[in-house]
């Protein structure tokens, strides 16, 4: 009862950095549906075939995955503050640059400098909220700002689809722009480290510390990414967000396109029709991934059993992208993609948090960019891979069918390579 009392009375200012975290995924998430809504827009203005527009899309995808790894290493030495503000002012210049390129080689540079741009983003943020949550808060609180991932592409894809068919494809990315730029000024005013927040009460800056059993040194040392790659956990990680990534964007680019060529949808149907099964997936991310998880762990449930179970469990229903292979009706399209990604999304949260909870302190950066950087090779691949087959086969089944069999092969990696979700020990204590 004493505990339950005292839980009242702390402060929560941690959760303002958390909703100011989760407000950048859903600018930058804007940003990248903004194309998956061009389409057609774009092969009116650039003529671009099917092939090149999966190209296009996975076009942002090579840089955000090349500036993984240093990204890593400067979160670690420079902090979320300073390549945060960077970052944010970056990805809001490419977007401009995306509405007044005259020609389909200055789109292309748009989406190279949105990625370098973006490519912090999710890395910092799993930082960030290992600096500012205890343990038993950080799945509910990676939520916040993976559920804007989701929700983003609920509400982005109909009101930029809108937008588009409105005042223009150009007018659609301006408008991104400015948001962005909105934000990069709010990310500037707000976000400091809880070491450097002033306002942070000693209540609270105890309350976040008290559950952290840190090994020693770990502040100090640093890991390598030689050591950390050849961690068995870090490679689970890598195989299994890797196939949710794959999954996650073959629906981010394509899912519009999908509905208007395979079921002949009309453009502005096929954008309000996508925003169903992100909206689902929201809540999924949310409820399950979020706050279930936390409220188990909370209540005394295993940590690591309930982390282990919607993680690989949600990656299971991943696998529901098969029924949306050979439906015949939209609607049953739509049920079996709202399975598919509802599942994943749920056991999202969970991975994103998995960095804080297995690196020594001072690498979770490190091993957030390794992470990511699977992560964007399979969005590298998804948009491309599913142009190639979809153009060949005429039919988005071979497609799906590949996603389905990444997905089986990250269930194995968090099986029998993640194993337990718990720290590693420093790389100096490791014996040879």
């Amino acid at each position: 009862m004493n505990k339950l009392v005292e839980e009242k009375i702390i402060p929560r200012r941690r959760w303002r950095i958390a909703c100011l975290l989760g407000l950048g995924v859903l600018v930058n998430y804007f940003d990248r549906v903004n194309l998956s809504v061009s389409h057609e827009a774009l092969y009116t203005t650039f003529g671009i075939s099917t092939v090149t527009f999966g190209y296009l899309s996975g076009a942002y995808n090579w840089t955000y995955a090349m500036c993984q790894l240093p990204v890593g290493v400067l979160l670690d030495k420079f902090g979320i503050k300073r390549v945060g503000r960077i970052s944010t002012f970056l990805w809001s210049i490419a977007s401009f640059g995306a509405a007044v390129t005259p020609g389909l080689g200055g789109f292309f540079a748009a989406r190279f400098l949105l990625g370098v741009g973006e490519a912090p983003t999710f890395p910092a943020n799993a930082k960030a909220i290992g600096y500012w949550f205890p343990p038993s808060e950080r799945s509910f609180a990676t939520s916040l700002f993976d559920g804007a991932a989701k929700f983003s592409s609920a509400i982005g894809v109909p009101i930029i689809g809108m937008l588009l068919l409105t005042v223009g494809w150009r007018w659609s990315f301006a408008a991104t722009g400015l948001v962005s730029f909105l934000y990069f000024l709010l990310f500037w005013k707000v976000y400091r480290d809880p070491q450097d927040d002033s306002k942070l009460s000693d209540v609270e800056r105890t309350y976040i510390k008290a559950e952290d059993r840190p090994l020693a040194n770990e502040d100090t040392e640093q890991a390598s990414l030689g050591y950390l790659l050849r961690q068995r956990k870090v490679l689970g990680m890598v195989l299994g967000f890797g196939s949710y990534n794959y999954v996650f964007y073959l629906l981010l680019t394509w899912l519009p396109s999908y509905l208007s060529a395979v079921f002949h949808v009309d453009l502005l149907r096929s954008f309000l029709y996508t925003g169903l099964p992100w909206l689902f997936a929201t809540v999924t991310d949310l409820v399950i991934g979020g706050w279930l998880v936390d409220a188990l762990i909370r209540r005394g449930w295993n940590a690591n059993r309930v982390r282990k179970t919607v993680l690989v469990g949600g990656t299971a229903f991943g696998l529901g992208i098969l029924g949306a292979a050979n439906t015949h009706s939209p609607a049953h399209a739509l049920i079996w993609i709202s399975i598919s990604i509802g599942g994943l999304s749920a056991a999202s949260p969970v991975g994103w948090s998995v960095p804080s909870l297995i690196a020594p302190r001072s690498s979770v950066g490190r091993v957030g960019g390794i992470i990511n950087f699977s992560n964007q090779l399979s969005g590298i691949a998804a948009p491309i891979i599913t142009g190639y087959l979809v153009a060949a086969r005429q039919s988005f089944a071979w497609a799906f069918g590949v996603s389905a069999v990444y997905l089986l092969i990250g269930i194995a990696g968090y099986i029998f390579l993640l194993g337990r979700i718990e720290q590693m020990p420093p790389e100096s204590r490791i014996v040879t």
